[in-house]
């Protein structure tokens, strides 16, 4: 498999919808993955049973606030500064690319820059969605360090990290990428094709564009497809009637009301968001909750509406589905569960509420 003209926009259709509300807006990723595959050619995506054990793999992505990522665009040349530091402290090369986040532009960036770096994409990710938090990662759970961390901006500042912990490495990350004005690009937890096996998300290159081409050869209805292929629930079809979002400590925070429309007709819906949308509560009952994938789709296109893209009068339909397994497990809720974000909720799955 490869990613070229043919299936790129496909791909940001299914990131968008991984993403949860979060990881960037594709709209910009698309334009940058295409832009470097007309110059450098197509990106192979590759397996990570058709690495070599010992090569290595370097997660990368942005980090900061998504709404930033719309004025605030990168050079394309991020990759060219990080690279060469990664292969300096691990007296490695590169073997390939991985998308820290399939979610959102983050699971496109990778793509424009494997193209410029003449490297493959391995077909996985460190969440198989989007979070906002640096040690929200596969690899965390699986006991990988997240040392070192190489980060630089678009005017070409670098900065190497050392963090005891993923927490003090968030802490940080974030307030360097204040620093460089809402938003950066950076390459945390680099490991072995061996250790890539069982600490991160398989398959979800794959995955994204599997769901874009889902949407798009929808005959029916595109929202219906798509449920049934992640086994999602339709939680409401409304209107938005109330956005309250505002950028701090390079998050991007705040809340969205949604009115039912037609069958939904006099409920109200509730979203939490924090770069990604967290919680959906009707009349205080909640209905999904991270670590499940809760996603805004256009009602008519089933595109999905990024957390930074939501605005009054919208009709939309919201949409959650399960989670990677990884984020059940004890040390997965404790890194991204609900009370990870500050909500007392003990997890329930996405299925489970609505069996």
């Amino acid at each position: 498999m490869q990613i070229d003209g043919s299936n790129v926009r496909a791909m940001a259709v299914g990131c968008s919808i991984l993403g949860a509300g979060g990881g960037g807006d594709t709209a910009i990723g698309v334009l940058a993955a295409l832009q470097a595959i007309e110059e450098f050619g197509p990106v192979p995506v590759v397996d990570l049973d058709d690495l070599d054990d010992e090569a290595l793999v370097m997660p990368c992505g942005g980090i900061g606030a998504p709404l930033i990522w719309i004025e605030k665009i990168d050079r394309g040349d991020e990759i060219a500064r990080l690279i060469p530091v990664v292969e300096r402290i691990h007296g490695a090369s590169v073997a390939a690319l991985m998308s820290a986040e399939i979610g959102g532009s983050n699971g496109l960036a990778p793509v424009a820059w494997a193209a410029r770096a003449g490297l493959p994409l391995v077909d996985a990710d460190g969440m198989g969605r989007a979070f906002p938090e640096v040690p929200q990662v596969t690899m965390e759970v699986a006991g990988i360090s997240p040392n070192p961390a190489v980060m630089t901006d678009e005017r070409g500042n670098v900065v190497i990290f050392e963090g005891v912990d993923g927490q003090w490495m968030e802490r940080m990350e974030r307030a360097m990428a204040v620093e460089f004005g809402g938003q950066g690009y950076s390459s945390e937890y680099q490991m072995t094709v061996l250790q890539a096996k069982t600490a991160t998300v398989r398959r979800t290159v794959t995955l994204a564009v599997r769901l874009g081409e889902v949407v798009f050869g929808a005959e029916g209805d595109p929202i219906e497809a798509l449920a049934e292929e992640v086994a999602a629930a339709v939680l409401i079809e409304g209107k938005i009637v109330d956005v309250e979002r505002r950028v701090t400590g390079g998050f991007v925070r705040g809340s969205v009301t949604i009115d039912g429309l037609g069958a939904d007709s006099g409920r109200v819906l509730r979203l939490e968001i924090q770069n990604e949308n967290l919680v959906a509560l009707d009349e205080g009952e909640v209905l999904a909750m991270v670590p499940d994938i809760i996603t805004v789709l256009d009602t008519q296109t089933a595109r999905a509406v990024h957390t930074e893209r939501l605005s009054y009068g919208q009709r939309v339909s919201v949409v959650a589905f399960p989670c990677d397994p990884i984020w059940r497990t004890e040390r997965g809720l404790e890194l991204a569960g609900p009370r990870a974000f500050g909500y007392d909720l003990d997890y329930v799955p996405v299925e489970a509420i609505h069996s």
